[in-house]
């Protein structure tokens, strides 16, 4: 009874204190005695006062603490026993607060106690309170105590006490140890059942009310559990429970539950078949929550599946080696696959493994690891695995020895990693560096001795490399490091705008290409550079600057001049054949110019005719003047061709008609054609395409095979002197222009040697008449070429390009 509680109580103990009262208080002081005592009632004093002292012993000694306290709460009396039992005398507790022995909390429940007492008098109460021994120790005890009048009508409480200590404290040790018991359900997530299934009974720990999220004032049954089972364990849960029934046996099971909020908790639930006296089967058990543990374990599968599946992508095996028993104390599943074996092979002995290795690589792996072992240091090696298919692989190994608590090495873990591949690699790559290197080396002899040099330049576009000669007569220049292009070359100040552009592409750092300049060689000689370049760069775009190649250019630069030269020269010399030529026509072009001219007076006489008739034929004599007019222009077109021929101009190449070419010459050697009785005979073809060329070049050409074809025909007497002329297309890519005569032909030599300078059959030619024109068609692109031909006769073919767009 906890303190506070108020009961009533039997009567025996109260009864045994109260007689034994009456008895002293019948005893009293002696004057009741006295004045009671007769004579013949001597022995019944006597008799009382052994009834009292009877009575004083029981109460002493009686195995029940007694108190008798006023309603001030004064200890009026107390047996030895009480007294003893709270560490005191009676004379100690005697006269002193019955509160003394009370724990200060408790004391206002003490005076409700004995307040109560005194407002139910002769009524018996009972309640447990703690009280305090002398010593400080605790005693528990259960009171009863009741009120009751004295003689004098004032009343006292008698109080009797009964020591529970043990009681209480078996209890506070079984409260304790169900609040460990409930801790540690709580802790380990372990809750405990009981279960008739016949009854459909459950009794549930705190634990388990929480395991399955229930209010603990929930009565649970079979119904509910089912209910929360998860759908899919419902059948095995309810199986698991029949057959324990049925054959009152254990029972061990895991199951989820499927929780409102749509979580799952996983439980492992085990139980005990117990059967009562009455037959019925019964199940004690307990249920854990191993959510947390289903999770970890699920964890750490996939975990390993993690780990299993990243070694087989990198090739890396895990093992651990028992030094003692010289066996492995762990192999990985990759570890089985490096070796040829299948991962299932679990029974494969170490001896099998081993033989797979190399022989001379295995005694390097033994001696490694014996070294190891005794050093008790890690170690790395490389080995070869032979499989059976024949294949090799290589494997990179690490081990660590792990001591045991002797200091010896016990065991050792490491890894194999399969570096076949990255074994290939590098050998491809050393190969591939070796063949770099070589190839670097080749192309460092090819520009030490190449006519070309190499250089680099930084991003300031200063020269920081050039490649080396062993030629030292080389024209390379020298002192050329640190210098920009445009510092080397004399011609920098003679080509301002040149170098110009150069600066500008190279700010803008475009390639560039032929640059051609001035510079001067080893020796100081001026000598001529063509240079290309290109910018390069680093991976992050930035401009380094640039790489290029140059070469000396000179001989080819002179033979350029030289040919220039030559050019003019020709060209010259082609101005000077015209006007040789147009000297040869002075009769025809005298001609051509006197019939105009004549005209002109004849017509004007005529006009001055009409003019002098009265009246005056004015339409007659405007016709005359226009006529006039046309023989003027007439004559002026000629002399602006014979200008034309005769003027010293540069080529001129521009669209040309070649049917028109050919009546403006023919127009020129009329003259000469009729002296010499020569029929010309022109088959021109129309719509031939405009070829590119030179109007006043092609006309002094075609002049000049005329006149000789012409000259070829002054001994024909009786064969007719015909010139023909015809122009044709040859394809889509030619135009020919053929003028064929009728004279004494070619023989084999003259064909030969027509064309070369000097070279003529006639008694006062120069021989450089065909010779400047096969130079002026072939610097239109074209051919001429002559042959014989059947018969009599002679043919100089002229064959010159469409322009490109023309021939498309």
């Amino acid at each position: 009874m906890m303190p506070g509680q108020i009961a009533k109580f039997g009567n025996s103990a109260a009864q045994l204190l109260l007689g034994g009262l009456a008895a002293l208080r019948s005893f009293g002081t002696g004057e009741k005695d006295s004045s009671a005592v007769g004579d013949d009632s001597r022995q019944d004093i006597v008799d009382l006062r052994d009834a009292v002292k009877q009575w004083r012993e029981v109460f002493e000694h009686n195995p029940v603490m007694y108190f008798m306290v006023d309603p001030a709460g004064t200890v009026l009396n107390v047996n030895t026993f009480g007294a003893a039992q709270l560490g005191y005398t009676a004379t100690e507790l005697t006269g002193q607060s019955v509160l003394n022995v009370f724990f200060e909390e408790d004391r206002d429940f003490v005076r409700q106690c004995v307040g109560l007492c005194l407002e139910t008098v002769d009524q018996s109460h009972t309640w447990e309170i703690r009280k305090i021994r002398k010593d400080g120790s605790v005693l528990w005890v259960r009171e009863n105590a009741k009120a009751m009048l004295r003689g004098d009508g004032t009343p006292v409480v008698l109080v009797a006490c009964e020591n529970i200590t043990q009681r209480k404290e078996a209890e506070d040790a079984l409260r304790q140890s169900e609040a460990y018991l409930a801790q540690a359900q709580e802790l380990s997530r372990t809750g405990s059942f009981g279960l008739s299934p016949a009854t459909d009974e459950i009794f549930w720990s705190r634990e388990t009310f929480r395991i399955f999220q229930c209010a603990p004032a929930m009565q649970p049954n079979l119904s509910f559990v089912f209910q929360r089972i998860h759908p899919e364990d419902r059948d095995a849960v309810r199986k698991t429970l029949d057959r324990a029934f049925r054959e009152a046996e254990d029972f061990d099971h895991e199951y989820r539950l499927l929780m409102p909020d749509g979580s799952i908790k996983y439980l492992h639930s085990v139980a005990r078949a117990v059967r009562r006296a009455s037959g019925r089967i019964e199940f004690a058990g307990a249920v854990t929550d191993v959510t947390i543990a289903k999770e970890t374990e699920k964890r750490l599968r996939r975990s390993e599946a993690y780990l299993a599946e990243a070694q087989r992508l990198s090739h890396t095996s895990s093992w651990a080696w028992d030094v003692r028993r010289q066996e492995f104390a762990y192999r990985s599943a990759e570890l089985y696959r490096l070796f040829g074996f299948e991962p299932d092979q679990i029974d494969v002995p170490a001896r099998a493994f081993q033989q797979r290795i190399l022989a001379d690589d295995f005694r390097r792996i033994a001696d490694v690891e014996r070294r190891a072992i005794h050093q008790g240091e890690p170690f790395e090696i490389d080995f070869r695995i032979a499989r059976p298919d024949g294949s090799i692989r290589r494997v990179h190994t690490e081990g660590h020895p792990v001591k045991g608590g002797d200091g010896d090495v016990m065991e050792i873990i490491g890894t194999h990693v399969d570096v076949t591949e990255q074994f290939a690699a590098k050998e491809a790559l050393q190969k591939a560096f070796d063949e770099l290197k070589q190839s670097e080396q080749r192309f460092r002899d090819y520009a030490e001795t190449a006519s070309d040099w190499f250089w680099e330049t930084g991003p300031d576009h200063r020269i920081t490399r050039i490649s080396e000669h062993a030629d030292t007569a080389s024209p390379v220049p020298t002192g050329l490091i640190g210098l920009t292009r445009w510092d080397i070359p004399p011609d920098a100040e003679f080509e301002p705008e040149k170098w110009e552009q150069h600066r500008a592409a190279l700010d803008a750092h475009l390639p560039f290409r032929d640059l051609v300049y001035r510079s001067r060689d080893r020796n100081g000689s001026q000598i001529y550079v063509r240079t290309s370049g290109k910018p390069f760069h680093d991976e992050n775009g930035n401009f380094l600057g640039y790489r290029g190649v140059s070469s000396d250019v000179t001989a080819a630069i002179r033979t350029e001049q030289a040919e220039d030269a030559l050019r003019k020269a020709q060209a010259e010399l082609a101005h000077v054949t015209r006007i040789t030529t147009l000297g040869e026509l002075t009769a025809s072009i005298a001609h051509e110019i006197n019939q105009p001219l004549a005209a002109v007076i004849s017509n004007a006489d005529a006009c001055i005719g009409w003019l002098g008739r009265d009246p005056a034929d004015l339409d007659a004599a405007r016709r005359s003047v226009e006529w006039i007019v046309e023989d003027a222009n007439r004559a002026s077109e000629v002399i602006r061709r014979i200008r034309a021929l005769a003027k010293k101009t540069e080529i001129e190449m521009v669209p040309v008609d070649i049917n028109q070419v050919v009546r403006e010459v023919m127009a020129l050697v009329r003259r000469e054609l009729a002296t010499h009785a020569v029929s010309v005979r022109m088959e021109l073809s129309s719509g031939l395409p405009n070829i590119c060329g030179d109007r006043i070049q092609l006309q002094q050409v075609l002049i000049n095979l005329v006149m000789n074809g012409i000259e070829a025909m002054q001994a024909n007497v009786e064969l007719p002197r015909e010139l023909a002329i015809r122009s044709s297309r040859d394809g889509d890519e030619h135009l020919l222009l053929t003028v064929t005569d009728r004279g004494l032909g070619l023989d084999g030599d003259v064909t030969d040697r027509m064309f070369m300078p000097f070279f003529t059959t006639k008694s006062s030619g120069l021989g450089m008449g065909l010779s400047i024109c096969r130079s002026i068609i072939e610097a239109h692109a074209g051919r001429l070429s002559a042959f014989p031909n059947e018969g009599s006769g002679a043919t100089f073919q002229i064959a010159l390009p469409f322009p490109h767009e023309a021939a498309s």
